[in-house]
């Protein structure tokens, strides 16, 4: 299953014959192929390296244009695997405790955490919401919500919300455009235009919190 993954993930930003290849190969397992990224793009601090909104257009593309994946199913499916993420997260958070801070761990990139830190601290609770598009800080936003930044019930409820826009967001863009000709010649330029337009936020903190040093 991990070398499916693997093969899974290295071919999402390729043409229409790779979506094919993969859905032709693994049928309905391509649920929990999807479902297990998801979840450890956003359940594991050491994974934020996964794809996500990429992977959410392309899963409504294959669902729009292959008939094989059915978009409702993908709707509950994907939200069930981020929601449980953010909580997996936020509990792992929480038994490290405020100390996490001031550790030295092999496995936590601390950069990571105190951009997300400082995130938080600018946007309060509607940090867990603003992080679903953006890439790193919603890996590490629940981690930091659970050190102790916020209470569980408050979380639970901007989790959920966080989740149903994301997941239905790129979901349904990929769904509802795949059909279009402009989509099917140029899919994999559009993913990439994904992958960088949810870069320029974290890239655009790093680089005005290195200027104002």
């Amino acid at each position: 299953m991990i070398e499916h993954i693997k093969h899974f993930i290295s071919m999402i930003p390729h043409d229409r014959d790779s979506l094919q290849y993969i859905v032709d190969t693994y049928q309905n397992s391509t649920y929990v192929i999807l479902c297990l990224i998801i979840f450890c793009e956003t359940g594991l601090v050491v994974t934020p390296f996964l794809p996500g909104d990429s992977l959410l257009f392309a899963a409504g593309v294959i669902a729009s244009g292959l008939g094989v994946l059915n978009i409702y199913l993908l709707l509950l499916l994907l939200f069930i695997a981020a929601f449980a993420g953010d909580n997996s997260n936020y509990f792992i958070g929480n038994y490290f405790g405020p100390k996490v801070f001031n550790l030295k761990l092999r496995f936590i990139r601390k950069d990571y955490l105190d951009k997300t830190r400082a995130f938080y601290e600018k946007h309060g609770g509607k940090t867990i919401i603003i992080a679903r598009f953006i890439p790193i800080i919603r890996t590490f936003a629940p981690f930091v919500a659970g050190v102790g930044s916020m209470t569980y019930k408050r979380f639970i409820t901007f989790s959920i919300l966080g989740n149903l826009l994301w997941i239905n967001s790129f979901l349904w863009a990929g769904y509802l455009l795949g059909h279009t000709e402009f989509v099917k010649n140029y899919f994999t330029q559009i993913t990439y235009c994904i992958i960088i337009v949810s870069l320029i936020p974290p890239i655009y903190g790093a680089i005005r919190s290195r200027f104002k040093k």
